[in-house]
């Protein structure tokens, strides 16, 4: 298999250092020092992402240098545009970092302003596509106007900026998953089978998954739409040698909540994801849950949440991600260690790795895998990426297409449970 380049930018390392000067001629004077502080991260095309960075009292303290604040993810494409000049837009684009003090809000019904202490800029040049690690930038910069008031430094920022070379390997469902599709690798306009997902369920089932498709059917019109749960369904990925590789099913039903029609956060539904036992090739082994519910409001949302279940102890389950969909338009489930690291950095065993899980410590950790997938009542076609350096063997991706699989077929799962009667009966439809 053959990865698509990708690079990883990654901002961390932060700190922020005021020294006394500059916290009295603040206008927040010596209170500035205990409030918090946090800077906007912009990049060009790419949504604003927010982050807290701390207070540093002593000039002999030097952040760690392995901590990362966040991280942009970009394909060829990206950086094309990043590179080629536009005409609504400056010539050169920036990696822009504004540090501010205090927070956004209100006090006593007057509207707090957050103050902006000084901005960080770093052009995007050509060793941006070259596809090698490269540190930007390291250490303590002057921001702000009083970067050197009376001759002594101001508000000083330290960061460290590094880009590295994060491949990926790209896969599509070919079709809706429940029509058991063939799954590709995608490598520009290439497209190479890889895997087969054959998708099942019992008899119970059928009837739910048959109106999902053809809701229109006269023959249907007197049966639930939603039937009072949905179970039995079951996600195999075979290989191109037709051995299963990789499965998933559902172990806990979705079923309505008490006074509802949808699966609540109370009681979401479940499904386990399973490798093939290397020791016993006719038994599988658990590797992670999925859970998933439906989140009501102005727009709905599924939400998906991915435990791995540990080998060294049993039972014991690690959280790795908790993602919201939207219902309506879809969206991406993402598995980033990234954003876990502050609270339990966690290695992601890799299914057939005997528990050699150094190469995925955190320290090399980041983007693990996505997955697109489309909303209610659509045709979702998952679209799924992998970062190369978690992948050592094809039963590794195998396990990642079951996950998706799981993903794209809880938002069916998760749609409201309702009944549609015969024409002419009192009120064509009803909510149970």
């Amino acid at each position: 298999m053959d990865p698509q380049a990708f690079i990883r930018l990654s901002i961390g390392s932060l700190g922020l250092r005021i020294p006394g000067p500059a916290l009295k001629s603040s206008k927040a004077g010596i209170h500035a020092f205990s409030a918090p502080c946090s800077c906007e991260i912009r990049l060009r095309g790419f949504p604003v992402q927010t982050t807290p960075i701390p207070l540093v009292s002593s000039s002999e303290v030097t952040p760690d240098i392995h901590s990362i604040a966040t991280s942009f993810y970009l394909e060829e494409s990206d950086l094309k545009a990043l590179l080629t000049p536009g005409c609504f837009y400056n010539h050169h684009a920036y990696l822009e970092i504004t540090v501010f003090m205090g927070r956004k809000g209100t006090h006593f019904g007057v509207g707090v302003k957050r103050q902006q202490i000084g901005t960080f800029k770093l052009a995007v040049g050509p060793e941006w596509g070259e596809g090698k690690p490269v540190i930007l930038f390291n250490g303590w910069i002057g921001i702000g106007k009083n970067k050197h008031e009376n001759g002594k430094p101001g508000a000083e920022l330290h960061l460290r900026v590094q880009l590295d070379p994060d491949p990926r390997y790209v896969f599509q469902f070919e079709d809706v998953t429940m029509l058991s599709p063939q799954i590709v690798q995608l490598q520009g306009s290439v497209k190479q089978p890889i895997f087969s997902c054959k998708f099942s369920r019992d008899r119970a089932s059928q009837v739910d998954l048959l109106n999902a498709y053809w809701p229109g059917s006269a023959d249907n019109l007197d049966i639930e739409t939603g039937r009072r749960e949905r179970k039995g369904w079951k996600v195999k990925i075979h290989d191109l040698s037709g051995l299963a590789v990789a499965a998933a099913f559902i172990t806990t039903p979705f079923v309505p909540s008490t006074g509802c029609d949808w699966v609540a956060k109370s009681n979401p539904g479940a499904w386990l994801i399973l490798r093939p036992d290397v020791v016993r090739p006719e038994s599988w082994l658990p590797w992670g849950k999925l859970e998933a519910w439906r989140e009501r409001g102005f727009r709905d949302a599924v939400c998906c949440r991915f435990h791995l279940l540990s080998e060294a102890q049993d039972g014991a389950e690690v959280l790795m991600s908790e993602i919201r969909i939207s219902a309506e338009k879809g969206g991406e489930f993402f598995i980033d260690t990234d954003r876990l690291m502050r609270q339990a950095p966690t290695p992601i065993p890799s299914p057939q790795s005997s528990g050699d899980f150094s190469a995925l410590s955190p320290i090399s950790g980041g983007f693990v895998m996505s997955c697109r997938v489309q909303g209610e009542g659509k045709n979702s076609k998952p679209l799924v990426q992998l970062a190369m350096r978690h992948v050592t063997c094809i039963e590794d991706a195998a396990i990642f297409m079951a996950l998706a699989a799981a993903v794209d077929l809880s938002i069916e799962a998760c749609k409201p449970f309702r009944r549609k009667f015969r024409r002419g009966s009192r009120g064509s439809r009803h909510s149970l």
